[in-house]
């Protein structure tokens, strides 16, 4: 069966919605977990994690988001010389912590990420107007990490409580990456695992117009 091109004409059928059991993992039922299991993370779930969330989409394609997996003891030690105090148990339990991290050159790879414009780094020539599509894209790309993740069956625990300057002191020394945010990754348990906070309705977050 060969299908019509796609013009202003033509109009694919809505997909097919994931099942509510996909769902609840993904989102209702998913949390961020505080204490982990010590069952470990294998480097091949890593590498099927990144093949997924590289495919969220982000601004002329910039991908500006890079991911540095903590998982040796060594790692780990220098990663805890960073963390404040409320987030030692769960970076030490986590066989994974993710650091999430933004390269400030990202713009030179636009030319073979967005070959259709590749001028398109010329837009991102003054560094501190680059900084909010920088953190805005990168951010992103730290959510589709965790949704990833959770359909990988991982738990996740994103957290922000660690210092910057010291982590980028001692895992990006000498490149162009300057971290955002952390997130450990594994099998979470029960233990200081919160009740669920309130949301907020759609009639107090959202508007139709």
């Amino acid at each position: 069966m060969t299908l019509a091109p796609r013009d202003a004409q033509t109009f694919w059928p809505m997909k097919t919605p994931l099942p509510d059991s996909a769902l609840d993992l993904l989102f209702r039922e998913a949390r961020s977990y505080n204490r982990w299991t010590n069952d470990p993370v294998p480097v091949e779930t890593l590498h099927a994690l990144y093949e997924l969330l590289k495919f969220g989409p982000t601004a002329f394609n910039m991908s500006p988001a890079r991911f540095t997996f903590v998982t040796s003891p060594e790692g780990k030690a220098r990663l805890l010389s960073c963390v404040s105090p409320g987030n030692v148990v769960k970076v030490e339990q986590a066989p994974v912590t993710v650091i999430v991290g933004m390269d400030t050159a990202f713009a030179e790879r636009l030319p073979e990420l967005f070959p259709a414009y590749p001028a398109a780094k010329d837009f991102f020539k003054d560094p501190v107007a680059t900084q909010v599509p920088m953190l805005r894209n990168g951010s992103l790309q730290g959510a589709y990490l965790i949704i990833a993740a959770r359909a990988l069956g991982l738990d996740c625990g994103p957290m922000s409580g660690f210092d910057n300057g010291k982590l980028d002191a001692e895992f990006f020394a000498g490149t162009t990456i300057k971290s955002n945010f952390i997130c450990a990754l594994g099998t979470g348990t029960t233990e200081y695992l919160f009740p669920r906070n309130p949301r907020l309705s759609f009639a107090e977050a959202c508007k139709i117009v």
